[in-house]
């Protein structure tokens, strides 16, 4: 089985937020060093990058604009929108449902952002969890999301400093709870698993120092989204677009920290029969099911079954055979300067 990989950023703000400090222009230097072939920018509670002309292929790069729906709680990414949509009346966002319903009924999709979001205190971050999960109608769920991984790991002075010079070193990949909570509801309905940014190149001051946080050239090579595609872009700005939502729903997609090592060309498959599936597929269990793990490099790989750990190796690469149906995904962590680091997060095959 083949597929194109493309790697991209979901959820990004840019100067059209009232938060961000890089401009477009910038964005898309960085996204041209760095490799990124799509963006999904979601600046807060408009698409004013939209109507400026900013969405479509620049360049290389793949220019996705949707919208965060920031009330102080219950953030959503709403994208394939045509106007913005409201919480007015609902500055807490007490009722999500409202707003998942009018990204719907415009035709559009959108993604439960940083569930499980701490912020945090000694640096005045709030925290912007979820916290209504009667909702309905979501396409999926951000599962690994860079701020809330980094913020985590902020304690004081000193692990400040070290958590803005070397940031990769902190991160611990995404919350256990998150990580819960999803396999839970992929055992109920498939629910997609996207890793998130949330960069805004802010300005910060640490001992009487101003500098810029996270210039998207560095932000750019931390949680990134993996999305496979079976054939490959052909330069058309609608039907690319089309076609990578239609395999990001699907959960034809991974998402990685790329920055000790690039994840292109992981692949997770289970054959029998003659048949192939990937990430997304469902499939009945035969006699002869084999499950496949391809990394570009040995790492410890992780194979999760109803979200039980069923299988472990140090490998860049294993087939095991299945006989159990479960929602089965993956987990890589990879050996840098002595520790085990979170890579590689897949989203789930359903074997029933």
């Amino acid at each position: 089985m083949n597929f194109y990989d493309y790697t991209g950023i979901i959820h990004l703000h840019s100067a059209y937020s009232f938060d961000g400090h890089a401009t477009m222009e910038q964005i898309l230097a960085a996204a041209r060093k760095t490799g990124i072939d799509f963006l999904m920018l979601t600046d807060h509670d408009h698409l004013q990058a939209r109507q400026e002309g900013w969405e479509g292929w620049k360049d290389k790069t793949l220019v996705i604009v949707g919208e965060e729906i920031a009330p102080r709680f219950n953030h959503y990414l709403a994208f394939a929108i045509q106007e913005p949509v409201s919480y007015a009346g609902d500055p807490q966002g007490n009722d999500p449902q409202r707003y998942i319903d009018a990204v719907s009924k415009q035709g559009g999709f959108g993604i439960i952002a940083h569930p499980d979001h701490e912020g945090t205190e000694m640096f005045h971050v709030k925290h912007y969890c979820w916290n209504d999960w009667k909702v309905s109608g979501y396409a999926a769920v951000g599962i690994w999301d860079f701020m809330t991984d980094w913020q985590k790991s902020l304690r004081g002075y000193g692990s400040g400093l070290l958590g803005f010079l070397f940031p990769a070193f902190l991160l611990k990949g995404p919350r256990r709870v998150t990580l819960e909570r999803w396999d839970t509801l992929n055992q109920i309905s498939k629910t997609v698993g996207i890793g998130e940014l949330d960069n805004h190149a802010s300005t910060k001051k640490i001992l009487g120092i101003r500098f810029i946080a996270f210039p998207f050239e560095r932000a750019f090579r931390f949680v990134r989204t993996h999305v496979l595609l079976e054939e490959p872009f052909c330069g058309d700005s609608r039907r690319d677009t089309d076609r990578l939502f239609q395999s990001l729903l699907f959960g034809r997609c991974y998402f990685a920290l790329d920055y000790f090592s690039s994840s292109r060309g992981f692949l997770f498959t289970l054959g029998q029969n003659g048949q192939v599936f990937s990430m997304g597929d469902r499939l009945t269990l035969a006699a002869d099911a084999l499950l496949s793990v391809s990394c570009p490099a040995p790492a410890q790989i992780r194979i999760i079954r109803n979200g039980r750990e069923f299988h472990l190796a140090y490998a860049d690469s294993l087939s095991l055979p299945v006989e159990q149906t479960g929602v089965y995904r993956v987990e890589v962590f990879l050996k840098k300067f002595g520790k085990y680091r979170p890579w590689i997060f897949s989203n789930p095959i359903f074997v029933s």
